[in-house]
């Protein structure tokens, strides 16, 4: 997921349709139900950093993390408009290298599918449970396997917004990788110039993760799906993993 050079430009736009305010509001609520505060928060994939942003004027204690020198410029600039002071680091997950120890990790909008090796995905878990407090909580997001095989599969999209207009051809592989080919076209003065992107996605079992985060140290409080505190049914697209961190890792 460190690409994302031509995307990044065009990622909020093509993006709209993302309540992040809503999404803010869900994550509170989650957090509430296990009483747990926010305390220092990790941001994991932060992108161009919306989420991070919006956390940040709710007075929550937020660092933001991603693989992509061109979404964190995007999520600096916006930082330094909106006169919020916010750390940004470009790290891949799953070498994360924080200087302490954090109470909260979020990771959303179906970042950890674009780790497609299992074996990174665990050093992604180890490394979030190696800095996370005791009974801190990580907080993410998954595409399921459902969207994967019958929503995303071999599928193509197209995306007409004012800034830009996006093909976006899928083509589902073995494991429920889905590869994936972005064609922009940008219009300046009556002329369309055209960039590409390309990267993959991989949908994994629900059970896979809960082992995974077992591994790492986790204890699964829930599975739900997408903004709500519903059980995950077999229709559902994304799912909501819940995890605490019952004893650290981390030296105190």
């Amino acid at each position: 997921m460190s690409g994302y050079h031509s995307f990044s430009q065009f990622y909020d736009n093509l993006t709209f349709n993302v309540d992040y305010k809503k999404r803010a509001d869900y994550i509170q609520s989650v957090l509430s139900l296990y009483g747990h505060p926010w305390g220092l928060t990790l941001d994991l994939a932060c992108g161009t950093g919306t989420l991070t942003l919006e956390l940040k004027t709710r007075g929550v204690d937020i660092f933001g993390i991603d693989g992509s020198y061109d979404m964190l410029s995007i999520a600096m600039e916006k930082a330094a408009e909106q006169g919020l002071d916010v750390l940004f680091l470009c790290q891949e997950m799953e070498r994360l290298d924080l200087y302490g120890t954090i109470d909260t990790c979020i990771c959303t909008l179906d970042s950890l599918n674009h780790i497609t090796d299992q074996k990174k995905l665990q050093r992604a878990f180890d490394r979030v449970a190696l800095f996370m407090n005791s009974g801190g909580y990580f907080v993410f997001d998954m595409n399921t396997v459902y969207k994967h095989r019958e929503i995303l599969g071999n599928n193509t999209f197209v995306y007409d917004t004012d800034q830009v207009f996006c093909v976006w051809q899928n083509s589902l592989k073995e494991n429920n990788i889905v590869n994936i080919e972005l064609d922009l076209f940008e219009r300046e003065d009556g002329v369309y110039y055209r960039q590409s992107e390309h990267f993959k996605e991989r949908a994994y079992e629900t059970d896979e993760v809960k082992r995974m985060l077992a591994q790492a140290g986790f204890t699964v409080r829930a599975v739900y799906a997408d903004m709500t505190t519903e059980p995950l049914k077999d229709t559902s697209d994304r799912a909501v993993f819940v995890a605490e961190m019952v004893e650290s890792k981390n030296a105190e």
